[in-house]
């Protein structure tokens, strides 16, 4: 099933963009991400319209006064803000399902860039299983250099004077592009618990996803990257993106 519904396609998706790039891997990740993004875009845009819904209804009497009057009981606080989430019609998951969307993609994507850049026979065999018919084999194996990258590896970038330090260019910038998305996409809490789970969150996606970049295919990381910056790029499109927001670390 995995195969079939996500790996598969992928893998093909890849490998059909390279071969109409004039056989760059790089480019074709960067098309991929832009398409994944496209496709995802009423989510995206789902997302961003929970976030505004939530942050005018924190700043409602309504959430005001029931902050006050049950400040000391959090159990029945969290049932009467449900029963608020039911009068205006919001639903609290509707903003996490893009995120949940694209772990799959995330993982199919990582299979499919190494099973992409197939080398040796035992490699290439297993590619073989994925590719449908209409895939030219001229094409196998793939040229896995963009820039100064092999996207099969994890990126360091080497300077002259700095020979034996691999600079993780990519992960840096994959931490620094998820805490602004985050940023963005994340809508305050008015409760304590929950702008205490907003940080924790706000820091361990950053991390996770660096980590991930760090250590698994380059060609993941610049998928992060493309990714987050067209996110950002789409919100700023809006019109309601706060610089002031984004640039602060409270």
């Amino acid at each position: 099933m995995w195969d079939t519904v996500i790996l598969n396609p992928m893998v093909n998706s890849l490998l059909w963009i390279y071969d109409l790039l004039g056989d760059n891997f790089g480019l074709a990740i960067i098309v991929f991400t832009a398409l994944i993004r496209l496709v995802t875009l009423p989510l995206t845009l789902q997302q961003q319209k929970s976030t505004q819904k939530m942050q005018e209804m924190q700043q409602s009497k309504a959430w005001v006064d029931l902050q006050k009057k049950y400040k000391d009981d959090k159990q029945k606080l969290q049932q009467e803000q449900m029963k608020l989430y039911q009068e205006v019609g919001f639903n609290p998951l509707s903003g996490c399902l893009p995120t949940l969307i694209q772990l799959p993609i995330i993982f199919g994507l990582y299979g499919a860039v190494i099973r992409a850049l197939a080398t040796t026979p035992t490699q290439l065999l297993e590619l073989s299983k994925h590719i449908y018919e209409f895939i030219p084999s001229s094409i196998i194996p793939l040229n896995s250099q963009f820039l100064y990258m092999n996207l099969g590896q994890p990126e360091r970038l080497y300077l002259p004077f700095l020979p034996n330090i691999g600079i993780p260019v990519l992960t840096i910038l994959v931490v620094i592009s998820t805490y602004f998305q985050n940023k963005l996409m994340t809508p305050p809490s008015a409760d304590a618990q929950g702008a205490q789970m907003t940080k924790i969150m706000a820091l361990y996606m950053p991390l996770l996803l660096g980590y991930f970049a760090y250590t698994l295919a380059s060609g993941l990381a610049l998928y992060f990257v493309v990714s987050n910056l067209l996110a950002i790029v789409q919100y700023a499109a809006t019109g309601k993106i706060d610089f002031k927001k984004l640039l602060s670390f409270s």
